[in-house]
């Protein structure tokens, strides 16, 4: 029952990680190179060198679920958001479908249904988010699709909003509470096909992704 985190690396990634291992959660690490290893290792993670633009196959051998948060990053053009963030997520998507794998969780954006009204450098990233978005819901593996909004760096709370009129307005969330958000979803094993906007609020993670 081991779940692969693609994206390990990234912000929201690394702390999922941590999360997990604190919870006994069996979790896989996904890396690029063998550089990114230590940080894993410190924490006794299980890593897998893979390439989302390369080799992937084999780092869902033992694997029965997928967490899915890698991401192009702010500073590549459009090119890497749709190798990356496109098409590396379809393929991640393609392997699930192909391996029989119980569950696929897609971390998405609260704006990628209407990429055309997000910010203008954004709104490839969105398009991107969109479409691997609908390719998991028209795909045959189960699936859960969380919808952050404008991440931040402020600390956990653990207490989340699903709406804009819950939260007040505001369209924020920690990346800490993603992480959170993400290894209650990732436990969670009943939940499926559902997808979830994510901001910080005041209800309980639990009472939220429900």
């Amino acid at each position: 029952m081991t779940t692969l985190v693609i994206g390990a690396n990234g912000q929201i990634g690394r702390q999922f990680c941590e999360l997990a291992q604190a919870v006994d959660l069996p979790i896989r690490a996904m890396i690029r190179d063998s550089g990114q290893r230590p940080w894993f290792e410190e924490r006794d993670i299980e890593t897998v060198t893979a390439d989302l633009e390369g080799e992937l196959h084999h780092a869902f051998d033992g694997c029965d679920q997928v967490m899915f948060g890698a991401g192009s990053g702010p500073h590549t053009g459009p090119d890497k958001t749709l190798l990356i963030d496109l098409h590396g997520a379809i393929r991640a998507v393609d392997l699930a479908c192909e391996l029989g794998l119980s569950r696929f969780l897609m971390v998405s954006a609260m704006r990628a249904e209407k990429p055309l009204a997000a910010p203008e450098k954004l709104r490839p990233y969105m398009a991107a988010k969109h479409a691997a978005d609908a390719h998991l819901r028209n795909s045959a593996v189960p699936h859960l699709i969380l919808k952050p909004g404008r991440l931040t760096d402020e600390p956990a709370t653990q207490r989340v909003a699903t709406s804009l009129a819950e939260a007040g307005g505001e369209n924020s969330v920690s990346r800490a509470n993603v992480a959170h958000a993400l290894v209650h979803l990732a436990q969670a094993r009943d939940l499926m096909n559902r997808e979830f906007v994510l901001l910080d609020g005041e209800r309980p993670i639990a009472e939220a992704l429900s």
